[in-house]
């Protein structure tokens, strides 16, 4: 009987390896300014090294749509300049913003993405999951052009063109932001694109976002006020210390949890005056969801872990990053680069540093 149980537990720890879904714990939010400046913000998690570097792509820029075979594709030429994070030296935006400052990415949908076949693709219409934000954010500037503009295009299963691990496909769902405050989901469901309006600025992974909407339903008594006490024929019962109001939040790295807890992030967030305390805001909220590695195993010596996280001043066409190794934020200006350069620029991330002593001061 013990033996049984042995290989039935080697069976089950196989094949939850076999099957494990990678890249399971991306968490994005929006929290506004108090003149109503959108501030972006999102976690990267992988369970192997995406080798992201950040790329600046100019106006003109020209994209393949992939296909089956893997060539002869439709084409589109960048309409505004854009920068983000890319993955594995691909010249596709993983993260990003544009120039009109509509920003997004790319988040794993998996067991409930469906695209549609690559032998049934219209082939004048039809490219890559990994290749639709990229599409977004060099073609338009509010989220309801790209609501308008998702007629014309069909995301098809076709093969990766690249390496990421041992998978095959990239189960995605997208969410887009834009300077007014509008945000949107698109997931890919039954070979149709389903499109929502994201009032809340939060999204995780699966299931799909109309499930996360209903499963806030639990979470309605929630709040950033501490819970009075208890009065009780007398006897006043107070809780042990302060957070009271937040009791129940739930804290595990599982995406339904992570989804309610972001939005308890993002508003309760004190509201800031400005762009610059609207970024570190967003840093602390970022920080909250930083998966070191060993919290999260896919299976033995498999760890997902936070690889990068980003935060984006939409209207200061700011995006900032950092990464597992350096934790400090960085900036790239999208108004240092020429938007109109002949190539895409790539930018190395990899950096080591050493933790810097505080300097003490001269009497």
């Amino acid at each position: 009987m013990l033996r049984t149980l042995r290989n039935f537990a080697c069976l089950t720890a196989a094949a939850s390896l076999a099957f494990a879904p990678t890249a399971n714990a991306c968490t994005s939010f929006l929290i506004k300014t108090k003149n109503g400046d959108p501030i972006y913000g999102r976690t990267m998690e992988y369970a192997v090294p995406l080798k992201s570097e950040i790329v600046v792509v100019p106006r003109g820029y020209e994209y393949e749509a992939a296909t089956e075979s893997g060539k002869g594709g439709w084409t589109w030429k960048a309409k505004y300049a854009a920068t983000g994070m890319n993955a594995v030296d691909t010249p596709f935006i993983v993260d990003g913003m544009n120039e009109k400052g509509l920003t997004g990415g790319m988040l794993y949908f998996p067991g409930y993405v469906g695209y549609v076949p690559a032998d049934k693709a219209d082939a004048e219409k039809a490219m890559g999951p990994w290749q639709f934000l990229s599409w977004a954010l060099t073609n338009f500037a509010t989220t309801d052009e790209v609501k308008k503009a998702l007629a014309n295009i069909q995301l098809a299963d076709f093969p990766l063109p690249f390496k990421i691990g041992s998978v095959t496909s990239l189960p995605l769902h997208y969410t887009l932001h834009d300077t007014d405050g509008n945000s949107i989901v698109i997931e890919p469901v039954d070979g149709k694109l389903k499109v929502y309006d994201n009032p809340l600025g939060v999204m995780t992974n699966a299931p799909g976002f109309d499930w996360h909407l209903t499963n806030l339903k639990n979470y309605v008594k929630l709040s950033p006020v501490n819970v009075p006490p208890l009065k009780i024929d007398g006897e006043s019962i107070a809780s042990f210390g302060q957070g009271s109001g937040m009791l129940g939040v739930p804290g595990d790295p599982t995406p339904p949890s992570r989804f309610i807890r972001a939005l308890g992030y993002a508003i309760s967030a004190q509201v800031q005056p400005d762009t610059d305390s609207g970024v570190r805001m967003a840093e602390h909220i970022v920080n909250n969801f930083d998966i070191p590695a060993g919290f999260v195993q896919e299976g033995k010596g498999v760890n997902e872990i936070t690889e990068w996280s980003t935060v984006a001043d939409m209207t200061g066409l700011r995006y900032y990053f950092k990464t597992e190794d350096y934790q400090a934020l960085r900036e790239v200006d999208l108004k240092d680069f020429d938007l109109d350069a002949k190539e895409m620029v790539s930018i190395p991330v990899d950096q080591s540093y050493e933790i810097p002593k505080l300097e003490m001061p001269r009497s």
